[in-house]
């Protein structure tokens, strides 16, 4: 008896981590020219996973766009660390407790640069609550923040992506997941925000946080290596356990100057989206898919750019306002 409930627990335990949700299923990358569209390499790129603290790129592009919209100043509004932070768990670099204050950029920069999950539902509570304000209700602050995640997944066409939190860390029973061409549809979208973009591409940064005995600051260094490296503009790490190492990245060229047949001077503007998932030389291994990418593109581009199978050749990307 003993042994057949051994036998029917590993059973169950096999059943689990042969669902797509559960397992970590091999490596999904995905390489995009982004003002085209054009897909370059894709490799399970539509394989519905976690994908760690590339979440909190959703995380961040909504707290942006809700900024955007009120005209808060990131640099000077203060959010309040919940005192429900203490459910997240997983590292706290910065010793966050509750009724700590910070702004919203430097909250930014933790949850970006250094994935700090507590940073980033912060975040979240802050602009729920604002956005709960508005709309003259009372709710769930995190459970409204990440209905807008979700609603900018729609919008952007992220047909294969739920998110379930803002933050990056992995939940038993867990529906949230997104794929690797989601995330370029994500990274892409962040990457045009000015405030998001610049915070990215930086190697660290001080940033402060007001406690109850008084100021204190911290140093925070951005988690990705290709930071630095010519072109690169960021843009996201992330590792858990059931993702893998991952990572997002951004790069430009400067527009390719051409002249056109009246003789007038035309510039195609030029950048290179990459998305690995559960990759663990993942920074290695996207700098290969760059190299790679660009050379594929260059040929395209040489060759006239013709698109014959355009559902199967370029990605959709909606850019809404």
């Amino acid at each position: 008896m003993k042994n057949y409930k051994i036998l029917k627990a590993l059973s169950l335990i096999a059943i689990l981590l042969s669902s797509p949700l559960f397992a970590q299923a091999p490596e999904s990358v995905m390489v995009v020219e982004a003002y085209s569209g054009k897909i370059l390499l894709a490799s399970n790129a539509t394989v519905k996973r976690p994908v760690a603290s590339l979440n909190i790129i959703g995380t961040a592009a909504v707290a942006v766009d809700w900024a955007t919209a009120t005209g808060a100043d990131i640099a000077t509004t203060k959010i309040t660390v919940p005192q429900t932070v203490t459910l997240i768990g997983g590292p706290n670099p910065m010793n966050l407790q509750p009724g700590d204050q910070l702004t919203l950029r430097d909250a930014l920069y933790s949850a970006l640069l250094g994935s700090d999950n507590l940073a980033a539902f912060s975040i979240a509570d802050h602009v729920g609550r604002e956005i709960l304000s508005r709309r003259g209700k009372n709710g769930d602050s995190i459970a409204t923040f990440v209905g807008e995640m979700n609603q900018l997944a729609k919008a952007l066409a992220m047909t294969q992506t739920r998110f379930g939190f803002p933050h990056g860390l992995d939940r038993p029973g867990s529906r949230a997941f997104s794929t690797a061409a989601d995330m370029v549809r994500l990274s892409a979208y962040a990457m045009k925000r000015n405030a998001f973009n610049f915070i990215v591409r930086q190697q660290d940064r001080n940033i402060s946080v007001f406690t109850s005995s008084g100021k204190r600051g911290f140093l925070i260094k951005n988690s990705n290596e290709l930071i630095g490296e010519p072109g690169i503009l960021g843009v996201k790490t992330g590792t858990t356990p059931a993702a893998g190492p991952c990572v997002s990245v951004c790069m430009d060229r400067q527009p390719l100057v051409r002249t056109k047949p009246d003789g007038s001077k035309g510039a195609t503007p030029r950048r290179i989206m990459v998305v690995v998932l559960n990759n663990p030389d993942r920074f290695n291994r996207a700098r290969g898919l760059i190299r790679q990418g660009w050379s594929i593109y260059d040929a395209w581009l040489s060759s006239g750019a013709q698109v014959l199978k355009r559902e199967q050749e370029i990605l959709s990307m909606p850019m809404p306002l």
